[in-house]
Formats: C-alpha cells, structure tokens, sequence
C-alpha cells in the first residue's frame, strides 16, 4: 500500500488503518489482502467522506470481499461485537479493517475475539 496509508497490525492476519478511499481498495489488493471490514459509518466525516457503497463497488472490482459493519466510536454493542466475530470468522485473511483512524476497529476486533475466550 502507499506510504500514505498507515497499516498497524492487529493479529497475524488482520491490520487496522484510517479512512480509506475507493482508489485505496486496488492498492490493498496488491498488497496481498483478500478482505476488507468497514467500521465507519457513513457521513460521520461529512460529505467528503467516501460511501460505503462507492468503497465496496471499488473493492469488488479489485477482487476483494467487502463487509460493512458501521460502528460508533465510543460504545460497540453487544450486537455489533458478536457480528465483527461471525465477520472475522467469513471473511478469508489477511482481512484489512478501517473506521477513521483505525483505534475503533481495533477495539472492535478485540472485543469481537475475546467472545471466544
């Protein structure tokens, strides 16, 4: 991926990053990823902020698999945890998650696998 983009490994096959664009989904193609799990809501970061529909579309024509899970910051249901668990279960790895700066998709895929513990 470009150097503009900061990837943090979260496990051994999954990496938390910020924001991504629909022109960022053939680059983490290329970089070896098979799946792509969106945490941001729509519109959170107003009306320059991608859609998730437009950054799905992208990651499609890339050969990526896409799920959308649209968290808020603060709190994460227990509901959304135990979808992040069925997501991070499907989706083939190395899986590429993101929200606005990565920290809520982190705590999202922490919670989510410690259901299993």
């Amino acid at each position: 991926m470009s150097q503009s983009v900061q990837i943090q490994a979260i496990a051994e096959d999954v990496y938390a990053a910020p924001q991504l664009t629909p022109e960022a989904m053939a680059a983490a193609a290329e970089a070896g990823f098979k799946s792509v799990l969106n945490n941001r809501p729509d519109m959170e970061g107003g009306p320059d902020q991608p859609t998730s529909a437009a950054i799905e579309a992208a990651a499609q024509a890339a050969g990526l698999q896409y799920a959308y899970l649209p968290v808020q910051g603060g709190y994460q249901s227990p509901e959304e945890i135990a979808r992040c668990a069925e997501l991070l279960k499907a989706l083939p790895r190395p899986l590429l998650m993101f929200c606005r700066s990565g920290a809520r998709s982190t705590k999202l895929y922490q919670q989510a696998v410690s259901l299993d513990d």
